[in-house]
């Protein structure tokens, strides 16, 4: 899947929805399971900037295609976050950013030291972690596409679904990033295959892990995905083709280690 850094950025905008009838919240309220999830996705999309601090001091940031996919894809996730904020406002439930900030503070070290073992991890690594990185964001943002619009489905609500398909497409623009740059570094460095395949096997945990209780983490993806594991096997199945990632099954073995079934 080919990027075009210079049209992406171009084209980039932030999500909209002020077409949709949020109105419609009213007479088709939704459902407490289905608004705890959505609260999950709105704080995992407001804590890209965390992500981008700890990504910024790697090597990757050394990277113009790096720098400059990052800095769009910071803004365009905060107006996720924005978008699902607003749906969940309708519904009684205000995500402030001082609740934001405390949940950060709760995080205590855990947060703070997320800079240091980037930094330590890179430069170890040395160039091979670019591709860390990037399988890493690969998966995350091909788990949020499948997300969305496993939840757009679900739900088929005249305004949160188009809301939700409207989001996974521009995930779909950070995904085409992602995989192209892993595949790149992959393919360039038998090395970087087998430190990726070391590290996305033991340590990736599906996106949101490690900022939200593992109960959220099980809710949701339960949530999403429970009678409908094909899905998952889809995305095995592209982590799959990647250099060096033949015959993994990176998303089952995850969700298998945190007690979720589907």
């Amino acid at each position: 899947m080919a990027f075009d850094l210079e049209k992406y950025a171009e084209t980039s905008d932030r999500v909209r929805w002020e077409d949709l009838d949020f109105s419609t919240f009213d007479e088709h309220p939704l459902l407490p399971e289905t608004l705890r999830s959505l609260r999950y996705m709105c704080d995992v999309e407001y804590h890209t900037s965390c992500y981008l601090r700890d990504l910024l001091v790697t090597r990757s940031h050394r990277r113009d295609e790096a720098r400059g996919f990052m800095t769009t894809w910071n803004r365009e996730e905060f107006w996720h976050g924005e978008a699902l904020a607003a749906v969940l406002k309708r519904h009684g439930i205000v995500v402030d950013y001082d609740e934001l900030k405390a949940k950060r503070i709760k995080l205590g070290w855990q947060l703070a030291l997320g800079p240091v073992k980037q930094a330590t991890g890179s430069n170890l690594v040395g160039d091979d972690f670019i591709a860390v990185h990037m399988t890493w964001g690969a998966a995350n943002e091909l788990s949020a596409v499948a997300a969305y619009r496993r939840l757009a489905a679900l739900e088929d609500h005249p305004a949160l679904s188009p809301l939700l398909e409207r989001i996974a497409q521009q995930e779909t623009r950070h995904v085409a990033f992602y995989t192209t740059q892993a595949r790149e570094k992959l393919e360039a460095s038998e090395r970087a295959q087998k430190i990726v395949r070391f590290v996305m096997t033991r340590v990736w945990r599906p996106v949101g892990s490690g900022i939200m209780d593992d109960a959220e983490i099980r809710h949701v993806m339960g949530h999403l995905f429970t009678g409908h594991g094909a899905e998952l096997d889809k995305l095995d199945q592209r982590v799959a083709r990647f250099p060096g990632m033949a015959s993994t099954s990176l998303f089952r073995t995850a969700f298998e280690k945190m007690g979720i079934r589907v």
